[in-house]
């Protein structure tokens, strides 16, 4: 099997790759992204790094030859930006993939979404796929990710939506490292009570599940799954630990939720007006830092055969490693 693999130089893309290497029936992967970073870079026999911009067709091109699977984990992400450019990042590269995917005879589709999809400034518990989704989504890059799950399921490409929460683990330069950030400048507060509940997913787990996507039969193609660690934690105690193990002190001021996104909203309006970038503070943000979420992945675990085989606490364990060995 050969496999295209878009967002192969970011976090997740970076950590399939070293599960997918290792599978005998993949024979090659094209691993597509912008940048390679030494830190997040496998070299293998299998891998060929080709580097460009999936907003450019002329390049998406020139990825498909003889491809049988393509894994799109590429996405703008970010919970500030501008509109045009996420339509450009998460709905015109959709729209690349899956024209030259169908021109191609591509057996297989697995794109990477969202659970941002259900975000609403409230509580949401055990989560199924086939529940609602917000008649408003939270932000430009929850709406264009909705967007392109749409253009997939309609394309007529067997395809598998997974919808991993909150990747972490060796590599996270997203997650953890921003609240670290914040914390060392004297800016992280614990947002509402601290008692909100989430759900959080080894990145190695996301991998095993592309994984298990791509030799997905039957009842398990053309479907939507939920994939995360299956066991809900507190998250302000996730971040606590995860602090104190890299020797920082972890924040003890509580702030209403209500007066910090009442001050993002202000910040957003500021952003918008003087055409300024990514305010310190954004509604969805502090929203996830507040407000509890969590996913029922009973479906992936019985259709595709997922369960989770690191915990959250060997992912954060391997996280704090890996910060801890760049720190040196």
């Amino acid at each position: 099997m050969h496999i295209l693999l878009t967002g192969a130089t970011g976090f997740l893309g970076w950590r399939t790759l070293e599960v997918l290497v290792q599978d005998p029936t993949i024979k090659h992967i094209t691993a597509s992204g912008r940048t390679l970073k030494p830190t997040h870079t496998i070299r293998h026999e299998k891998v060929t790094y080709v580097l460009g911009d999936l907003e450019n067709k002329s390049f998406v091109d020139e990825l498909f030859e003889k491809i049988d699977c393509v894994i799109h984990a590429a996405a703008l992400s970010s919970p500030w930006g501008d509109k045009k450019q996420f339509e450009s990042a998460n709905v015109k590269t959709q729209i690349n993939l899956i024209e030259n995917a169908k021109k191609h005879g591509v057996k297989r589709f697995i794109f990477i979404s969202t659970p941002s999809l259900y975000f609403e400034y409230k509580d949401a518990f055990n989560v199924k796929e086939e529940d609602p989704l917000p008649k408003k989504f939270v932000n430009e890059y929850a709406k264009t990710k909705r967007k392109a799950e749409l253009l997939l399921i309609d394309s007529g490409i067997p395809f598998i939506i997974l919808r991993p929460r909150a990747l972490i683990g060796r590599g996270d330069t997203v997650i953890m490292p921003r609240l670290i950030k914040a914390n060392t400048e004297g800016k992280l507060k614990i947002i509402g009570n601290g008692k909100n509940m989430a759900d959080l997913t080894s990145v190695e787990n996301a991998a095993n599940a592309i994984v298990l996507a791509v030799k997905a039969k039957g009842a398990a193609v053309n479907e939507i799954y939920h994939i995360t660690n299956g066991k809900p934690i507190m998250l302000w105690k996730v971040i606590r630990d995860v602090l104190q193990q890299l020797g920082k002190k972890p924040p003890v001021k509580k702030v209403p939720f209500k007066i910090v996104k009442t001050l993002a909203k202000l910040l957003e309006l500021k952003s918008r007006i003087t055409n300024s970038s990514e305010p310190t503070l954004t509604q969805y943000g502090v929203g996830t830092l507040a407000i509890s979420m969590t996913l029922d992945i009973s479906k992936a675990k019985n259709l595709l055969g997922y369960e989770p085989k690191v915990t959250t606490k060997e992912a954060i364990h391997e996280f704090v490693k890996w910060t801890q060995q760049d720190e040196q």
